[in-house]
């Protein structure tokens, strides 16, 4: 018989390549769509998920539709991937983020413990948790003390603890991968990563000609969702429950993002990035380098990808996307 696996936030980066990976391991996979979240990319994930998973409508914050939903299903597996998952705009809009990302992860787990005890549950963890705390030896791992520096990162802290909580006093299979940034061609370009790769890729094609960016200096982990995603399933596969730090172990600013990205297409960044305060955010993270150590050793977990094979992946979909 089948698993059935229960993915929130399907239509987003993680949740379509995680769908991907459960479908061709023969699971039946049903996903959560809020019905106002459709954005870029969007269109066509849900076109290649349509014919795999089974979609349906809901909202982390409607607790009883939710229920319904896990009473029916009964998955084997729970991912919670759903989130308001922007950090500058959770600074415009803390109120929806903070609910959204703690209240809605109350609602999902209050429905597991309810409806499907006897299955598991991922929660989506985040890098961004750890804020402005880092390790002597310049890393973050499972046991670095948590200072966000942002509504996002609050929130998360909530759901992370609150995760850890049910496993304690309920004895339930729940478990957080604490994951560091990750990027793919499906990322939006509201995020720095694909707006850099977009905007490089368009001055060379002559579509425009500069790229407005804000620190350059922030240091990031960055990895890419395919091997993220391969994490989050060995996590919630593991025989017990435990939380797991998911990163390369090697981290670069946004400067060198742009470099090596416009390096790649024979342009030096520098004629072409221009900084503009109104993407600065009034709480900065000034660094993230994560040790996955436990990970690799425990669950036999390594990426495939590099910061190089990334780019060349998301400069290729680009210049596909581009040229049409």
């Amino acid at each position: 018989m089948k698993k059935k696996a229960f993915i929130t936030g399907i239509t987003g980066q993680d949740g379509s390549y995680l769908s991907n990976l459960l479908v061709e391991k023969g699971y039946k996979v049903y996903g959560l769509v809020r019905r106002n979240s459709i954005n870029e990319h969007q269109t066509t994930r849900l076109d290649l998920l349509n014919s795999k998973v089974d979609l349906s409508y809901g909202d982390l914050l409607d607790e009883s539709s939710l229920e319904t939903k896990i009473k029916k299903i009964k998955p084997d597996e729970i991912y919670n991937l759903a989130a308001q998952s922007h950090v500058k705009v959770s600074f415009e809009i803390p109120q929806f983020t903070i609910k959204t990302n703690s209240v809605g992860v109350l609602n999902m787990l209050e429905a597991f413990r309810k409806y499907s005890p006897k299955g598991r549950f991922y929660q989506a963890s985040s890098s961004e948790m750890f804020g402005v705390s880092v390790d002597k030896d310049k890393f973050q791992r499972e046991t670095t003390e948590l200072a966000p520096n942002s509504p996002y990162g609050c929130s998360k802290v909530f759901s992370f603890y609150l995760t850890k909580f049910y496993r304690r006093a309920y004895k339930l299979f729940v478990c957080n991968g604490i994951l560091f940034n990750h990027e793919s061609p499906f990322r939006g370009t509201n995020f720095v990563t694909n707006k850099i790769v977009k905007g490089a890729v368009s001055i060379k094609l002559g579509l425009q000609n500069k790229l407005e960016l804000g620190n350059l200096d922030a240091y990031r982990d960055w990895g890419h969702s395919k091997d993220y995603v391969n994490a989050m399933h060995k996590i919630i596969n593991h025989k017990i429950p435990d939380d797991f730090v998911v990163a390369s172990g090697k981290t670069y600013s946004v400067r060198d993002f742009c470099k090596i990205t416009f390096k790649k297409l024979n342009l030096n960044y520098k004629d072409y990035v221009v900084q503009n305060k109104k993407y600065f955010r009034p709480g900065e993270v000034p660094f993230l380098k994560g040790d996955s150590r436990k990970a690799r050793k425990i669950l036999g977990w390594k990426p495939k990808y590099t910061i190089n094979t990334l780019i060349d992946e998301m400069i290729e979909s680009w210049n596909e996307t581009l040229k049409k």
